[in-house]
């Protein structure tokens, strides 16, 4: 799977490479060695006899590892790289990664590679592992600051695929106030197979499991979805967590405009050739921010937050993309809360034909501009910021000025005043006494007028509900409860998409409501409320309710209830003794620093 992509960039740099001359003007080198603003700590600063004295066994273990003289005046860059040969989401990630750090030394940099865990939500759904998932947004940040603060790197390119290496990589640009530039890997081109009217992606395959459970498809027809729903390299094309997230970091200004909807390869599996030229324009770019000191927090303000939030809404994107937005404003010490969401939601409606609430992919966006078609749309209709500053060194508004507008010759998008659906309709943020603090329920652009009302089903696991959806004892209106699955309580609080998919899969995605101190994946669509805050490991009401309590979850008036009083929740709270889950290792140290969902579920 990889060698062809290889092949074809060593074709490229071969092409490429003849415009480069290996011969450095005096000019040049001044000029690089003014952008070499933090790496002399580690290589000596040649200015300063003492210093760099002081670092000569520094530069004897760097000459060990290939300096010559001239690289120790030369700007350190770190190149994240995300890369593992075990998910299709971040498998290409290696040959984008080398190519940027030959970029850099051809520019006349060094990269300093730094490499990340990542784990795959769809390789680990519906199973104990999938705790991990979370938990690697926050590890994949602080090895990146181990990295480049340890080798005192001057800025920072990260690239990003699966959906906790995207905002896990800008964590620490943020955190650091570093310069510095993201840049996604890119989205697999969706699959095909006879007999599916649409695009096939993740989310098909978790539907056919339900669909297979209540008798709709036959083991074939399940077997023929798997082996054509994922076509290559890429992370998953419709609107889940890892495009949300990519479209929300360019909308926040930390990556190149139009990079976010890109495919990662072909229909031969070999790296685009809009992702090879993007590698060059991040490293171009990662040098004029060194030239400009452009840090982070310049562009990570409270007005570019929301502008990432209007986008969220705009696109239909995932839940997930509240903890990570709550994340890395908290990373950026900018105040935003969860309450913001509903106040951005109130008035940006749902402009985007994207699974899974619509037909469409991230590949069909970008054949029709990208992210910058839709920033071009919102910001005409006054809904964005046009004034924050982006890495290109230029603002949002500057960025799209040249971008046509809204060609009324496709489906993917519409215009703000002919939406998919009005505002209001896609994340809403709610409260009541079964979510003292929150939860957010996601509407897809369904209607939400009546509330829905029904029964609990409850479980303390998501296995256990899982079995008795494929055991096909939820029925229709019936409100199924899901707890201990938090972030503390599982502890890394799993999606329940096997759950949830296995709902819409069955027919029964209007039928049943799903609620879960969990969260859920992009994927996920139907009546679900999740991040219930406080969670039942800390004793949050979800804790107390029993098998036919009345729940209702109002979209209108944003609440969720269950119909007890205030004295029967204290009466059922004496009796509580919590679910334990004993916990070992990493577990144990994310469940002690990890914080409720209500605020992003971040480790301090």
């Amino acid at each position: 799977m990889i060698d062809t992509p290889i092949l074809s960039w060593c074709l490229f740099y071969c092409v490429n490479s003849v415009t480069w001359s290996v011969e450095m003007t005096e000019a040049k080198k001044l000029k690089l060695a003014s952008t070499k603003i933090r790496s002399a700590d580690m290589t000596g600063d040649p200015n300063n006899q003492y210093q760099w004295i002081k670092q000569t066994s520094a530069r004897a273990n760097l000459r060990a590892a290939g300096f010559k003289d001239d690289d120790f005046t030369k700007p350190v860059i770190t190149v994240v790289c995300p890369y593992s040969n075990a998910l299709p989401c971040n498998n290409h990630l290696r040959i984008l990664g080398d190519a940027i750090v030959e970029e850099v030394e051809r520019k006349g940099g060094k990269g300093f590679i730094c490499n990340t865990p990542v784990v795959s939500d769809g390789e680990t759904q519906g199973t104990s592992r999938m705790r991990y998932s979370l938990i690697s947004r926050d590890w994949i940040a602080d090895c990146i600051e181990i990295m480049h603060e340890a080798y005192a790197s001057d800025a920072v390119i990260t690239l990003a695929g699966c959906d906790k290496t995207v905002p896990g990589v800008l964590m620490p640009i943020a955190r650091l106030n570093a310069i510095g530039v993201c840049m996604y890997g890119g989205s697999h081109l969706p699959g095909h197979c006879a007999g599916q009217d649409t695009g096939l992606d993740g989310g098909s395959v978790m539907e056919a499991i339900g669909s297979y459970g209540a008798g709709l498809i036959d083991i074939e027809e399940l077997h023929k979805i798997e082996c054509n729903a994922l076509t290559g390299s890429g992370a998953c094309a419709g609107m889940f967590t890892a495009s949300t997230m990519s479209s929300a970091v360019e909308t926040l200004g930390m990556s190149l405009p139009g990079s976010a909807s890109g495919a990662a390869v072909d229909e031969n599996n070999v790296v685009t050739v809009k992702k090879k030229e993007e590698c060059i324009k991040v490293v171009d770019t990662v040098f004029q921010l060194l030239e400009k000191r452009i840090t982070a927090k310049q562009i990570m303000t409270k007005k570019a937050f929301e502008n990432a939030l209007t986008v969220l809404y705009a696109l239909g994107g995932s839940t997930n993309g509240v903890l990570h937005l709550l994340a890395l404003a908290n990373e950026a010490e900018v105040e935003l809360s969860i309450e913001d969401f509903n106040r951005i939601g109130s008035r940006v409606p749902l402009i985007s034909n994207l699974k899974p609430h619509g037909k469409y992919h991230m590949p069909d966006l970008d054949k029709i501009g990208g992210v910058p078609v839709v920033l071009k749309e919102l910001l005409t209709a006054g809904l964005l910021h046009g004034e924050c500053l982006t890495v290109t060194g230029c603002t949002i508004a500057q960025n799209v000025s040249g971008v046509p507008s809204l060609s009324e010759l496709q489906t993917v998008l519409c215009h703000v005043d002919k939406p998919m659906a009005p505002a209001g309709r896609h994340i809403i943020i709610l409260k009541g006494n079964l979510a003292t603090d929150s939860a957010v329920l996601k509407m897809s652009g369904k209607p939400c007028d009546k509330p829905f009302k029904g029964p609990a089903l409850v479980f303390d696991n998501e296995q256990d509900a899982f079995d008795a959806i494929m055991g096909r004892q939820v029925k229709e209106g019936h409100v199924v409860v899901i707890r201990y699955e938090g972030p503390k309580g599982s502890p890394g609080m799993p999606e329940m998409l096997s759950p949830s998919s296995a709902i819409v899969g069955s027919g029964l995605g209007t039928k049943v409501a799903l609620i879960t101190d969990g969260r859920f994946s992009g994927a996920t669509h139907g009546i679900m409320v999740g991040h219930v805050s406080p969670e039942a490991y800390c004793g949050g009401n979800i804790a107390l309710i029993h098998n036919g309590d009345i729940i209702t979850i109002d979209a209108v008036n944003k609440t969720l209830n269950v119909a007890l009083s205030e004295d029967e929740l204290s009466e059922r709270r004496k009796q509580w003794t919590p679910v334990d889950k004993p916990v070992k290792g990493l577990l144990l140290k994310y469940r002690r620093s990890v914080g409720s969902a209500h605020v992003g579920a971040i480790t301090q």
